[in-house]
């Protein structure tokens, strides 16, 4: 499908290209009163509105992180774009809808958006009591959460004036790390292994047993990453969710987030979020213990020792506008020079 020109006024950017494009405009100051003022008959103001008002006075240290980081990926943008186009429907899938409380969260696998689509369900009445006893595959069903690709080109941008966005993003080798031991070394992940993984044994693996060929279940570390940067991959057809980068998702350099939060900060940050929404009773489900996380950051170091320096700097090369747009710093296990 070729861009929209039936409405959808969103100029957007290449965020791998190179000089500053248009951005998605900003609703003004007293456009958002007005949608503030009507929001919910009147009876409560807009999320959005409540963080252009935190903004004008003083600062709590978690709400200059969230300016900060704002204010960084902005800036990052204007380096590192020059290409605009218009925004297609299949751009915004990943952007899920919140209409009752007016979010627009778009939502980064292996970043803790299975808790979030449970959050999200919660919010609209899906569960009384925890999110967690929302089953995940009821999560992951299609249709359960609306997204911005649902709506006309005026709806869609109405939301994108009116609603606070937000996304979740992680460090671009740990996230690569998690999504390969989830797809391609757990037993319960067969049917993905018998699509991803025999296709990888198929093209990329000399004299591969009959065994692998027809299940894909012994996928090793160097065969995906080679996988990955195979110029066929990527031409043959888009990324799978799980390891495309979060940028090329998201598109944080086409449209506007309010609040960019890290996996490494979840807690904090997913409270800063909900803290918008004013239900008190709502808590995001419990991350990771920091033992953990400090598993994840030791399971990618060692899947990556094992890989050429050579392949190092392609790899970091194809994943570097997430480092650079969310502030990640190259992974000191990297050989890169």
């Amino acid at each position: 499908m070729g861009a929209l020109d039936s409405g959808l006024q969103v100029h957007t950017e290449d965020p791998e290209a190179g000089a500053r494009g248009d951005t998605f405009i900003c609703p003004t100051e007293s456009e958002n009163s007005a949608l503030g003022s009507g929001w919910l008959g009147g009876k409560k103001m807009s999320p959005l509105q409540m963080l252009y008002d935190l903004d004008k006075g003083p600062l709590s240290a978690l709400a200059e992180v969230h300016r900060q980081r704002r204010d960084l990926l902005r800036r990052t943008c204007g380096r590192h774009t020059r290409r605009q186009r218009l925004l297609r429907p299949e751009d915004l899938r990943h952007v899920l809808v919140d209409d009752t409380h007016g979010l627009l969260y778009c939502y980064v696998p292996k970043v803790a958006c299975t808790n979030w689509k449970r959050v999200l369900l919660a919010l609209n009445g899906s569960t009384h009591g925890d999110p967690r006893s929302i089953p995940a595959h009821e999560v992951h069903a299609p249709g359960r959460l609306p997204s911005l690709a649902d709506f006309s080109p005026a709806e869609i941008n109405r939301r994108l004036r009116a609603y606070l966005a937000f996304l979740f993003v992680r460090e671009p080798f740990e996230r690569l790390a998690s999504a390969y031991s989830n797809k391609f070394v757990r037993p319960y992940s067969a049917a993905f292994q018998r699509r991803y993984g025999t296709r990888i044994v198929r093209r990329l693996r000399p004299r591969p047993h009959p065994d692998a060929l027809a299940r894909g279940h012994d996928v090793r570390f160097a065969e995906f990453l080679a996988y990955l940067l195979d110029p066929r991959t990527r031409r043959d057809e888009p990324f799978n969710e799980h390891w495309e980068r979060a940028h090329a998702l998201c598109h944080p350099c086409r449209l506007r987030y309010d609040i960019v939060g890290k996996f490494e900060t979840l807690a904090e940050d997913a409270a800063f979020v909900l803290g918008f929404v004013g239900l008190p009773g709502l808590r995001f489900p419990a991350p990771p213990p920091l033992a953990k996380a400090a598993t994840t950051h030791n399971q990618a170091a060692r899947l990556f020792r094992d890989i050429s320096p050579f392949y190092q700097r392609r790899l970091f090369d194809l994943y570097r506008m997430d480092f650079l747009l969310f502030n990640y710093s190259t992974p000191s296990y990297l050989r890169l020079h």
